[in-house]
C-alpha cells in the first residue's frame, strides 16, 4: 500500500513527540526552583501509585509505633532514612516501568526482566526497613 509524503511524517511526529527546539538552561535561583517543580511533579506521580501509598502508610504506622515504645531521636532517623531509600528506590522503580512500557510495548524478557530488578531493588529495602523497625520495637517492649 503506497504511502503518502505527509504520512511518513506524521508518523515520525507520533513516534518522535519529543521537542527538539532548543531551551535555555536555568542556572542558580531559577535552577533550583525549576529542580523543586519537576521534584514536586515526581512526588504527585508516585502518589498514583498504589504501591507507593501502601508504603507511605506503612511509614506512618511505624512511627506511631516507634512513639509508642519511646524510641529515641537516632531510632527516628535511622528508621526516616530507610524509608525515604525506599521512596527513592520506589521512584527509580517507577520510572524504570514506565521508560519499558513506552519503549518496548510488546511482551519482551529484556522488559520482563528489568521490571523483575527495580522490584527486587523495592522488595530488599522494604525488607530493611521492616527488619530495623522490628528490631527497633522488639528492643523497647522487652528490654
Amino acid at each position: 500500500m503506497p504511502t503518502e509524503p505527509g504520512d511518513k511524517r506524521r508518523l515520525q511526529q507520533k513516534v518522535h513527540d519529543v521537542s527538539t527546539a532548543p531551551f535555555e538552561k536555568k542556572t542558580g535561583i531559577s535552577h533550583f526552583f525549576a529542580a523543586a517543580s519537576y521534584s514536586r511533579d515526581g512526588f504527585l506521580r508516585l502518589l498514583q501509585e498504589a504501591a507507593f501509598r501502601q508504603e507511605l502508610g506503612f511509614f506512618v504506622a511505624i512511627l506511631l509505633i516507634f512513639l509508642l515504645v519511646g524510641a529515641s531521636a537516632g531510632e527516628f532517623m535511622v528508621v526516616t532514612v530507610l524509608f525515604l531509600a525506599l521512596f527513592a528506590i520506589e521512584a527509580i522503580n517507577t520510572a524504570i516501568e514506565e521508560l519499558v512500557d513506552r519503549i518496548s510495548p510488546e511482551i519482551s524478557s529484556v522488559g520482563k526482566h528489568a521490571k523483575d530488578l527495580g522490584s527486587f531493588a523495592v522488595l530488599c529495602t522494604i525488607l530493611s526497613a521492616s527488619l530495623y523497625a522490628l528490631v527497633t520495637v522488639t528492643i523497647h517492649l522487652f528490654a
